[in-house]
């Protein structure tokens, strides 16, 4: 599991929990990942917007310019399950070769 496949596996868990608007994903994936790129992150939830997994809309007016929310799209549920049983498998491997 390379850090792309981790990155949309927190975006995905992030979503899981509810809708979230582009700024906040980035904000939380950057406290985890410090060193990606903001536009890593938007490529990425354009990927998974583009492939079906999640769902852009607007969110309302609130003294700014409108913001992008993003939802996690049923294709979406079922690949952050495949995801995070991918991380679960790969986090036993290493386990048991003693990386910790």
């Amino acid at each position: 599991m390379l850090k792309k496949d981790l990155l949309e596996l927190c975006l995905l868990q992030v979503l899981s929990r509810g809708d979230q608007y582009g700024y906040e994903l980035l904000r939380q994936l950057h406290d985890g990942f410090p060193d990606t790129q903001e536009s890593a992150v938007y490529a990425l939830l354009r990927g998974l917007c583009r492939d079906g997994f999640t769902e852009q809309y607007q969110g309302a007016v609130s003294g700014g310019p409108a913001r992008k929310y993003y939802r996690l799209t049923p294709a979406g549920a079922a690949k952050h399950a495949q995801l995070l049983e991918a991380w679960r498998s790969l986090k036993a491997t290493l386990e048991a070769l003693g990386v910790k």
